[in-house]
């Protein structure tokens, strides 16, 4: 509803959660969600909620169902549609992705698909996680122990990084000065810092690049040295 920076905080079933908007001008502020309670199965997909003004006034009443579709109506100060409006539909679901196990969107498959995959795929993309591969397949089995095992391997390493007083480094982040209060306590802020980028383009502008089996490549997150093979 704008296209200036937002602060949202999407609606639970666990009561209304407000979202933040600002704009140059302060014409619409924030939005107020609301849900049912999921320990109440009538109705438990409605969700209803109000844009708000600067004034804290109701512009904008939003209603509908998290799971199906969300209509807008424009309402007065009092929250009731306006006469001479009517509702309009603003989003509604897609159909489920043909053979889909596990509700997952169109974007979600594209994602998880070697078939997106790029040249020369780093070690420590999602899509070669062993325990995802399982569940996709529909080996619920296997993929909990290759979670497990997963686990086990981060824990490891980080005890690891302890013992050798090294402090763990992104490749792709740089730590910034920033600090971001929380309700939950402060969080550090790291900024992308433009590596990605550059090895990318050096990937796809290659031609020396050997060809390898994607689906071959065994999974390694382990990128900020040889603390995993130690």
């Amino acid at each position: 509803m704008c296209n200036h920076r937002c602060k949202l905080r999407i609606c639970t079933w666990f009561g209304p959660l407000m979202g933040g908007c600002k704009t140059p001008h302060e014409l619409l502020t924030h939005i107020i969600l609301a849900a049912p309670s999921f320990l109440s199965l009538a109705g438990r997909f409605e969700v209803d909620g109000y844009v708000y003004n600067a004034a804290e006034e109701p512009k904008i009443l939003l209603t509908g169902k998290w799971n199906e579709s969300m209509s807008y109506h424009p309402c007065d100060a009092e929250g009731e549609p306006l006469p001479g409006t009517e509702l309009k539909e603003v989003w509604r679901a897609a159909e489920a992705p043909e053979n889909d196990r596990f509700q997952s969107t169109y974007f979600a498959h594209k994602l998880n698909s070697l078939d997106t995959a790029p040249k020369k795929l780093l070690a420590s993309d999602s899509r070669l996680r062993p325990d995802r591969y399982a569940l996709e397949k529909g080996d619920l089995s296997k993929s909990g122990s290759e979670k497990s095992s997963l686990e086990e391997k981060q824990r490891a390493e980080k005890r690891l990084r302890e013992t050798k007083v090294q402090q763990f480094t992104p490749r792709w982040f740089d730590r910034s000065t920033e600090i971001a209060p929380t309700p939950w306590g402060d969080l550090e802020i790291y900024h992308f810092n433009g590596k990605y980028d550059e090895h990318r383009a050096a990937m796809d502008s290659s031609d020396s690049i050997e060809e390898v089996d994607i689906a071959s490549t065994e999974f390694n997150p382990w990128q900020y040295g040889s603390l995993a093979t130690e």
